[in-house]
């Protein structure tokens, strides 16, 4: 099921996906706006706007590093199926303040590593039952910072996945439509 790394329009691989990006952002010092948006195929305006409503840290003399990439990222692989105000509830659950890392229960890179393992494990077979022993078996080597911290990254990775998978169906859903209005519908 999985040919993208989620958030993206690369190809999807195996391993930790965040460490194909930090290449780049250690040897540019940080990524800048443009090439933020050619990784993720997003117009600056949606970026900036994301930052303006605090669901992304602010950039760092204009340059993105890892936290703010990886925000990024989630945003964007959950707001095909996701309203951007519930992925910022849903991240704010999970790590506070996009702003603010004293707050975190995982780094934003971790946190979007284990939603693509949980996607590349499954491949194809991501069912309403499957995915949360999925998520469990991703998080299994996570470390919570209090009592409360594996249930909700647990929780909030399980409503990410789910999402994400819905947004595949969805554009699935939309190809096919295309397909029938050219069929159907040609003048």
């Amino acid at each position: 099921m999985q040919t993208i790394v989620p958030g993206t329009s690369m190809p999807y691989e195996e391993g930790g996906m965040f460490a194909l990006f930090r290449p780049m952002i250690r040897a540019t010092d940080g990524l800048t706006l443009r090439q933020v948006c050619s990784l993720t195929g997003l117009e600056p305006s949606t970026i900036q706007n994301w930052i303006k409503r605090g669901y992304v840290a602010h950039p760092v003399e204009k340059k993105y590093r890892e936290r703010q990439l990886a925000r990024i990222l989630l945003i964007s692989a959950l707001r095909d199926c996701m309203k951007i105000d519930s992925i910022g509830a849903l991240l704010a659950t999970v790590n506070g303040n996009a702003d603010d890392t004293g707050d975190d229960i995982i780094s934003e890179e971790q946190l979007y590593d284990y939603l693509c393992a949980i996607i590349g494990r499954a491949s194809g077979e991501l069912s309403v039952e499957v995915i949360p022993s999925a998520v469990a078996a991703v998080t299994k080597d996570y470390v919570p910072t209090d009592d409360t911290a594996l249930s909700r990254l647990n929780e909030a990775l399980t409503v990410m996945v789910y999402a994400y998978t819905a947004g595949i169906y969805k554009q699935e859903a939309d190809k096919r439509l295309q397909k029938i209005r050219e069929k159907y519908h040609e003048n």
